[in-house]
């Protein structure tokens, strides 16, 4: 038995919610109509708790290349005419990943009792995103699984190859800075130390830079352990406060005025929306569900905000392009194009096009990022190696001036 919860209306025409529990959501709808309701929505109802979320995601992660892999199994035998239950049995049997042949054994399970294919993914959103979940609703309502899970292989392909290339191009930065990170605490622990040994014996006047060094050196041999559970205590406070509504926001609006990495992070949220937008839109999904649906897969709380305020805006029949105009993210040319789009007809076909130009920006800044985060780490490496060599070579000078004295 599962909890979930639902939406109806009751016979007096009032709308209704609540909880309860049964099998499956299909179990759940006849239970509503056979109180005498007609269900608006039916919902698996999980535990949302940060711990339980965690949990499930770290022992139950799937890699991105098995999902897209049994993305492609599930369109292909789709398409050669093989009956559903038999599909998840082949594809659970084939899956390297233990976590994802359980999920899909119990989606063919849940199919098999009466479940809707939606409603049987809906249950494994730990390892199927809710854009996934969504597209596969989409598909199912209008009778065009196979083309909406080409539109699903090319989402996930192009987010993964997107992904993979940043990683790629953030190693040798990332390898910089921790090599960095403990030349800087070799140093200050085990090299100054001596050399301000000799320079006391010497009774020289210590420079400003040395007389910094060894104030941190003194605060990390007798609060190593204080600053140690301060760090710890900041960085989970950080994270707890980025898991809320606020904080999440308030990171990703940081994250976008960042001087090198701000555009990369816009241009790969706009090229998401488009995509995303256009193949919601291709499947009967209608714009406001569209936009509910990106609000929560956009990857970006500070543009799903502002998706969630057009809402409005959208339902007092002003299209997708003027509640977009209001917004900072979305420079004129894509709001034009959306415009051109609406009134022609075509707004598919702009959408894609949009998505074709940022993914080509969006490869061209990728391509381009260590290049330009290089001059940023030489600088960096500068100062902290000039900021030592001072500390170090100052007082010597005047040790050297005292001998020849």
């Amino acid at each position: 038995m599962a909890n979930f919860k639902y939406k109806a209306i009751n016979a007096l025409g009032e709308d209704i919610s609540g909880e309860m529990e049964a099998d499956s959501i299909a179990q759940a709808q006849g239970m509503l109509a056979s109180q005498g309701n007609i269900p608006k929505e039916v919902k698996l109802l999980h535990d949302d708790s940060p711990l339980s979320t965690g949990l499930i995601s770290f022992f139950n992660k799937v890699p991105m290349p098995d999902i897209i892999l049994f993305t492609k199994q599930l369109r292909t035998m789709l398409r050669a005419g093989i009956p559903i239950l038999q599909i998840f049995t082949i594809v659970a049997e084939q899956s390297p990943n233990s976590a994802l042949k359980k999920a899909l054994e119990s989606i063919g399970q849940d199919v098999q009792e009466g479940e809707t294919l939606y409603g049987a993914f809906q249950k494994q959103s730990h390892i199927f995103s809710k854009l996934y979940c969504g597209l596969i609703n989409a598909g199912e309502v209008s009778g065009t699984m196979p083309q909406v899970l080409d539109r699903i292989t090319y989402i996930l392909d192009h987010e993964y190859k997107v992904g993979r290339d940043i990683k790629a191009a953030l190693a040798y930065p990332k390898m910089v800075v921790f090599a960095l990170s403990g030349a800087f605490f070799f140093l200050l622990t085990f090299v100054i130390p001596k050399f301000i040994k000799v320079f006391n014996k010497a009774g020289l006047e210590l420079p400003l830079p040395t007389k910094i060094c060894l104030f941190m050196y003194h605060g990390l041999e007798n609060y190593w352990a204080i600053m140690l559970i301060a760090a710890i205590a900041i960085f989970v406070g950080i994270k707890t406060y980025c898991k809320t509504e606020q904080g999440a926001i308030a990171k990703d609006q940081l994250l976008v005025r960042l001087p090198i990495l701000g555009p990369l992070f816009i241009k790969s949220a706009l090229s998401r929306f488009a995509s995303i937008l256009a193949i919601l839109l291709s499947s009967g999904v209608n714009a406001l569900s569209a936009f509910e649906i990106l609000a929560e897969t956009i990857g970006n709380a500070a543009i799903a905000n502002e998706f969630n305020n057009m809402s409005d805006k959208m339902e007092e029949g002003l299209g997708i392009s003027e509640p977009l105009r209001s917004s900072k993210f979305f420079p004129p040319m894509v709001v034009n194009m959306i415009s051109i789009g609406e009134e022609s007809g075509s707004i598919e076909d702009m959408l894609k096009q949009i998505a074709s130009h940022y993914d080509e920006e969006v490869e061209y800044t990728v391509s381009g990022l260590a290049e330009a985060i290089g001059p940023v780490l030489i600088v960096v490496l500068a100062v902290v190696v000039g900021f030592f060599a001072l500390s170090i070579f100052l007082p010597m000078w005047d040790l050297t001036k005292l001998v020849h004295h």
